[in-house]
């Protein structure tokens, strides 16, 4: 066998806290580099609701994330089974959660540290600048992780 087959995911997932700001938009980034490449999804630990500074970001690099719907695990389980080879935590808690998960599914756990920027304090500017900065910081990583696994560059 030469490599684990998670060099080479066919199916992502990024899961972080709330599914309202980390994980969209990691999987937005990543359906934008690679379009045809990779089945992507996002998931988080708990419910949350879709926040608007994470959907303003992604507008200014043209991806329109309003119409993201945060579900947890257990919903996307739920609508469509959680049929990933690579999950990728942005938060410790969705790390956890994606560990007990696979007790009983095949997949690899990669652990992304990502601040979280809901907690930046200050003027709307700075407050997105925060959230630039995640952005950034996840296409960074995205680039890097997915431009090894040999998927098509978009």
């Amino acid at each position: 066998m030469d490599a684990p087959r998670a060099r080479n995911p066919q199916a992502v997932l990024f899961a972080c806290g709330l599914n309202s700001v980390r994980s969209p938009m990691a999987e937005a980034l990543l359906k934008q580099m690679f379009p045809q490449a990779l089945y992507v999804k996002s998931a988080g630990a708990r419910k949350g609701e879709l926040d608007p500074f994470a959907v303003a970001v992604m507008a200014e690099l043209g991806q329109d994330i309003s119409s993201h719907k945060p579900m947890t695990f257990e919903e996307l389980d739920d609508w469509e089974g959680l049929n990933f080879d690579l999950i990728i935590t942005l938060s410790p808690e969705a790390h956890h959660k994606a560990l007990e998960l696979t007790r009983t599914m095949a997949a690899d756990v990669e652990y992304w540290p990502t601040p979280d920027p809901t907690t930046a304090e200050g003027s709307r500017e700075q407050k997105l600048a925060a959230y630039r900065e995640v952005c950034d910081g996840l296409s960074m990583r995205i680039r890097r992780r997915f431009a090894k696994a040999g998927a098509a560059s978009g």
